[in-house]
């Protein structure tokens, strides 16, 4: 549903988005990552037509976005970085103009933004100025006018920036109801968004594509994924830290907090926790605690941004 083909954007010298090839599917929800700079933001724009491409292609559910640009954008909900709106339009206001823009009048244009206020529970506030509403209030707006056509593309850019805990898990449920019949690319900072609500990881760096795959296959390549912790009651683990060593698949035993807590790293991130703990039942090791580490994605993320 969307095909990036050799995607690059230039401004003058520098360039922001360099050859860039990427396929989003059906029912696939894309955590579009990357440090400041990267490019994430330029190829968005790119693909939804508020920027020229420079050279390669964007295609939206088999149109160019450079030769049936209308084609393209009929089938694009885009919520931009900063989610602009009119400020001094009234939130149903606004949103009626949204759907004027899209086509919709009449009883279809009110079912429309009936439907959007309800989705992001907005009706405390359709008809407050949109410049009075909260970061949270406004974000949600955003949201409400991209879902407002029920697009089959859907292009979300820092979706969730500002809003509270219980807004985060509004929008993330949102996604998750919409995943099935659409193709969602969610830019983020926001590392636990890839965990809470994408099918596959992408990472840009430097405007090139640094990884492309599950969370789950991000999260293994962090360097303690899979380890095991043992936390002893007992201080003197001289003993037990020696035999752990020597167990198939371990690479090394440390001590990450100088204290009586062990990490058991493996080779090649291999699953270790049933050999760990059978050696310490085995030595009659008194234990605190004993869990299994799944790695830290911004260890990942650091490891794979800054490496190029």
């Amino acid at each position: 549903m969307i095909v990036l083909e050799n995607l690059t954007k230039r401004f003058g010298p520098f360039t922001a988005v360099n050859n860039i090839s990427l396929n989003v599917s059906k029912g696939e929800v894309l955590g579009f990552l990357g440090p400041n700079g990267a490019g994430k933001s330029t190829t968005m724009r790119m693909v939804t037509g508020f920027l020229p491409i420079t050279s390669g292609a964007a295609g939206v559910c088999g149109f160019d976005v450079a030769n049936q640009p209308q084609e393209a954008r009929r089938r694009v909900g885009y919520l931009p970085e900063g989610a602009p709106l009119y400020g001094d339009m009234a939130t149903r206001n606004f949103l009626g103009f949204i759907a004027e823009a899209r086509g919709f009048t009449g009883a279809d244009k009110t079912d429309r933004v009936d439907h959007a206020v309800k989705r992001l529970a907005l009706e405390s506030v359709v008809n407050q100025p949109i410049d009075t509403l909260s970061k949270g209030y406004k974000r949600r707006v955003g949201l409400a006018q991209a879902i407002l056509h029920d697009p089959d593309v859907m292009i979300l850019d820092e979706p969730t920036d500002g809003l509270d805990p219980n807004q985060k898990h509004q929008v993330r449920e949102l996604i998750q109801e919409m995943a099935a019949e659409k193709a969602i690319v969610i830019s983020t900072h926001i590392l636990e968004e890839v965990t809470a609500v994408c099918s596959r990881a992408t990472i840009i760096a430097r405007g090139r594509i640094v990884f492309d795959g599950t969370p789950d296959e991000l999260q293994s390549k962090a360097p303690h994924h899979n380890a095991v912790a043992v936390r002893l009651a007992n201080a003197d683990d001289t003993a037990i830290r020696d035999a752990l060593a020597v167990l198939p698949d371990v690479e090394r035993v440390e001590q990450p907090d100088g204290a009586s807590t062990l990490m058991v790293i493996p080779r090649n991130g291999a699953s270790i926790v049933e050999q760990v703990g059978g050696l310490v039942r085995d030595r009659g090791a008194e234990v605190d605690e004993l869990y299994v580490e799944r790695g830290h994605l911004d260890d990942v993320f650091r490891q794979l941004t800054l490496s190029e």
